[in-house]
């Protein structure tokens, strides 16, 4: 048998129980059709935070839960996640004061320890946070929720389970599973997307945790059905976003709440943007191509002129993005009260056990690898198979003390030569990995080449050798944003080095992995 554990979906929960299973002792393989959080997972509204709006439907254990998880994540990857504050605006013709004061009441009282300023209500002609607002708006509330880069959040995951011993394979797509002729493993036949090489490997047990495809890897091989079926369905949720030049100044984040129940968000984003969503749409068909709709983009920009000082149009739009929410179907007619908790199922009808994931969201995504793990656990009665995420941190998230401010400092002094906004992204990017692109380097020649807009070949090539990354898709919109902000000339050096520049990451000593690993 080749593996113990065969991962099949490279997205955040994927990402989580590979990195879980191989911090346990277990081989483990993760494979991803695409790239890692080539999907849903970069598709987020970027936040780690309980819901509030899942009070309104009663799903007290999962925010609190969430919130619980809130405070975990923050201290494991300081620099990729941190609070931010958030304004919500009372509008008397939606919802009444006095609920969302008891909601947030019960927000602060869910989150236990207070390592996030308390909720408070406040006038609204006595406080800046307020200005960018209409001044229909007289007064609301404020609270602090936390942003995270997702597709790192992801990534660093995947880093961490190889780092512990997975074997992870982006590019490289499950055509479909059977059991062994003993019935005891699973032989899991598999195609390099990138070259179009197929192969097979065994695992005593495979989790199947992708997304949006879920039901199609058990239904692909005809591993559902039969008498007393009771596997979950999935309710797939389109939700979109647009970025625009930025809205306003300052680094708080609105909460908008709109005519149909649901809310809007507005957040500051890459500095120069504010990032606006989502929406909740009903998608039915196939989750690798979904596209924001106009009107979606209608919706958004309504949103924003109802409330907001500045109005926007979609000739505003400067970037948009739209994901597929694999959510378990309950039932309810109205997307946006479908929960986002999950739902673990396991079949062990045809021998080796698989355990399917079905909903989920990113902030619980740690917690549902636990849960995932302590049914892996059964079937592995030998191995002392203990949790151990909770105090761990993620790759580049042991920042003495948490000191995220004080870290930039100290490495503004040692690389004296580099400007502090590029010291800064390095930090917020790679936290103490940033050694790893700037090493002993004395002069930004040391760097390699300048492809324009403090792009250096150093950091590429760290992004291939150690994150995964196989095309400039893979660096620009998902390791980082770099594509919202290079120009056209960058583009094109980058483009035309790219080959170059995979082959110094292949050949230099270090830990890389490909596909066909």
């Amino acid at each position: 048998m080749d593996y113990d554990l065969c991962v099949i979906g490279g997205g955040i929960n994927g990402c989580g129980i590979a990195r879980d299973a191989a911090g346990r002792g277990l081989k483990v393989l993760l494979v991803e059709a695409m790239d890692l959080a080539s999907a849903t997972s970069s598709c987020s509204t970027k936040l780690v935070h309980g819901g509030l709006r899942y009070l309104e439907y009663y799903e007290f254990k999962l925010v609190k839960e969430s919130l619980r998880e809130r405070d975990i994540l923050l201290k494991s990857a300081p620099h990729i996640i941190w609070p931010m504050d958030f304004v919500l605006p009372h509008n008397r013709h939606l919802r009444p004061y006095w609920m969302i004061k008891a909601g947030l009441f019960l927000y602060d009282f869910l989150s236990g320890r207070k390592k996030l300023k308390k909720s408070e209500a406040v006038d609204f002609a006595t406080i800046e946070l307020a200005d960018p607002l209409d001044d229909k708006y007289e007064r609301g509330f404020t609270y602090a929720d936390c942003w995270v880069d997702d597709a790192r959040l992801v990534v660093l995951n995947a880093m961490d389970a190889y780092e512990r011993g997975a074997v992870i394979m982006p590019q490289t797509a499950c055509m479909g599973l059977a059991p062994s002729q003993n019935k005891k493993s699973w032989n899991i036949h598999l195609q390099n997307m990138l070259n179009g090489d197929q192969f097979t490997i065994s695992a005593g047990m495979v989790v199947n945790a992708a997304g949006p495809w879920v039901r199609n890897v058990l239904d692909g091989s005809e591993i559902t059905g039969g008498e007393n079926e009771f596997t979950p369905n999935v309710r797939l949720i389109k939700g979109s976003h647009i970025v625009v030049p930025k809205l306003y100044e300052g680094d708080q984040a609105f909460i908008l709440q709109q005519p149909d129940g649901r809310i809007v968000f507005t957040i500051p984003y890459e500095t120069h943007f504010t990032l606006i969503g989502t929406t909740d749409v009903p998608y039915e068909e196939d989750p690798s191509s979904v596209e924001i709709s106009q009107e979606e983009i209608d919706y958004l920009c309504e949103a924003v002129n109802s409330s907001l000082n500045k109005k926007i149009s979609s000739e505003d739009i400067f970037w948009t993005y739209s994901g597929v929410r694999s959510l378990v179907e309950d039932g309810q007619k109205n997307a946006s009260k479908v929960t986002r908790d999950y739902k673990l199922y396991v079949d062990e009808r045809h021998g080796p056990p698989i355990l399917s994931v079905f909903g989920g969201k990113i902030t619980t995504h740690r917690r549902l690898a636990e849960h995932v793990m302590d049914r892996v656990a059964t079937f592995y009665p030998d191995n002392n198979l203990k949790p151990w995420t909770e105090n761990a941190y993620l790759p580049g998230g042991d920042i003495p003390d948490g000191d995220f401010d004080g870290f930039v400092k100290k490495n503004c002094e040692a690389y004296d030569f580099l400007p502090p906004y590029l010291i800064y992204r390095y930090a917020r990017a790679y936290g103490t990995r940033m050694k790893a692109i700037l090493g002993s380097a004395k002069f930004v020649e040391d760097l390699g080449i300048h492809y324009g807009d403090d792009i250096y070949e150093s950091e590429m090539i760290y992004l291939i050798k150690y994150e995964f990354a196989q095309n400039l898709d893979d660096i620009l919109w998902r390791r980082s944003k770099l594509g919202l902000h290079i120009s056209a000339k960058t583009f094109e050096k980058l483009k035309n080095g790219f080959v170059s520049i995979s082959m110094k990451a292949h050949t230099e000593e270090g830990r890389y992995k490909n596909a066909t690993a």
